[in-house]
Protein backbone atom coordinates (compact mmCIF):
# COMPACT_ATOMS: atom_id res chain seq x y z
CA UNK A 1 0.00 0.00 0.00
CA UNK A 2 1.73 3.26 -1.44
CA UNK A 3 0.97 6.35 1.33
CA UNK A 4 -2.03 8.26 0.90
CA UNK A 5 -1.56 12.18 0.89
CA UNK A 6 -4.01 14.80 0.60
CA UNK A 7 -4.62 16.07 -3.34
CA UNK A 8 -3.67 19.83 -2.88
CA UNK A 9 -2.81 20.25 -6.86
CA UNK A 10 -3.26 18.79 -10.43
CA UNK A 11 0.08 17.09 -9.67
CA UNK A 12 -1.61 14.79 -7.05
CA UNK A 13 -4.60 14.68 -8.47
CA UNK A 14 -2.94 13.15 -11.69
CA UNK A 15 -0.57 10.96 -9.25
CA UNK A 16 -3.74 9.62 -7.50
CA UNK A 17 -5.46 9.24 -10.98
CA UNK A 18 -2.40 7.17 -12.15
CA UNK A 19 -2.81 4.93 -8.78
CA UNK A 20 -6.15 4.40 -9.32
CA UNK A 21 -5.47 3.31 -12.47
CA UNK A 22 -2.60 0.28 -11.40
CA UNK A 23 -5.09 -0.74 -8.89
CA UNK A 24 -8.51 0.00 -10.13
CA UNK A 25 -8.79 -4.16 -10.55
CA UNK A 26 -8.27 -4.74 -6.89
CA UNK A 27 -10.10 -7.71 -5.10
CA UNK A 28 -12.40 -7.10 -2.69
CA UNK A 29 -10.88 -7.22 0.65
CA UNK A 30 -7.15 -6.44 -0.91
CA UNK A 31 -5.16 -3.79 1.05
CA UNK A 32 -5.25 -2.12 -2.77
CA UNK A 33 -8.88 -2.57 -2.87
CA UNK A 34 -9.26 0.12 0.84
CA UNK A 35 -5.99 2.04 -0.86
CA UNK A 36 -8.32 2.79 -3.77
CA UNK A 37 -11.86 3.33 -2.00
CA UNK A 38 -9.19 6.11 0.02
CA UNK A 39 -7.96 7.41 -3.36
CA UNK A 40 -11.34 7.52 -5.28
CA UNK A 41 -13.20 10.07 -2.12
CA UNK A 42 -10.36 11.82 -2.20
CA UNK A 43 -10.49 12.56 -5.81
CA UNK A 44 -13.95 13.25 -5.62
CA UNK A 45 -13.35 15.81 -2.96
CA UNK A 46 -10.65 17.73 -4.72
CA UNK A 47 -12.74 17.29 -8.23
CA UNK A 48 -15.93 18.75 -6.43
CA UNK A 49 -14.35 21.70 -4.47
CA UNK A 50 -11.95 22.68 -7.57
CA UNK A 51 -14.24 21.24 -10.70
CA UNK A 52 -17.80 21.88 -9.34
CA UNK A 53 -20.40 20.97 -12.10
CA UNK A 54 -23.66 23.04 -11.42
CA UNK A 55 -27.50 21.47 -11.87
CA UNK A 56 -28.94 22.02 -15.10
CA UNK A 57 -31.46 24.33 -15.75
CA UNK A 58 -35.19 22.76 -15.29
CA UNK A 59 -35.66 23.35 -19.53
CA UNK A 60 -32.14 21.85 -19.93
CA UNK A 61 -32.87 18.69 -17.77
CA UNK A 62 -36.06 18.23 -19.34
CA UNK A 63 -34.30 18.36 -23.00
CA UNK A 64 -30.87 16.18 -21.91
CA UNK A 65 -34.03 13.16 -20.58
CA UNK A 66 -36.25 13.58 -23.43
CA UNK A 67 -32.81 12.86 -25.86
CA UNK A 68 -32.13 10.04 -23.45
CA UNK A 69 -35.49 8.27 -24.40
CA UNK A 70 -35.63 9.20 -27.90
CA UNK A 71 -38.71 11.61 -27.34
CA UNK A 72 -39.61 14.87 -29.27
CA UNK A 73 -41.63 17.86 -27.93
CA UNK A 74 -44.92 16.15 -29.80
CA UNK A 75 -44.32 13.22 -27.66
CA UNK A 76 -44.99 15.86 -24.23
CA UNK A 77 -48.35 16.86 -25.60
CA UNK A 78 -50.37 14.17 -23.80
CA UNK A 79 -48.36 15.43 -20.84
CA UNK A 80 -48.18 19.04 -21.27
CA UNK A 81 -50.46 20.12 -23.38
CA UNK A 82 -49.66 22.21 -26.93
CA UNK A 83 -48.15 25.60 -25.22
CA UNK A 84 -45.45 23.35 -24.67
CA UNK A 85 -43.32 25.04 -28.38
CA UNK A 86 -39.62 24.96 -28.99
CA UNK A 87 -38.50 28.44 -28.10
CA UNK A 88 -40.39 29.38 -25.27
Amino acid sequence: MVAIKPIRSEEDLNRALARIDEIFDAEAGAPESEELDILVDLVEHYESKHYPIGYPSPIDAIRFRMDQAGLTQRDLIPFLGRWCRAGR
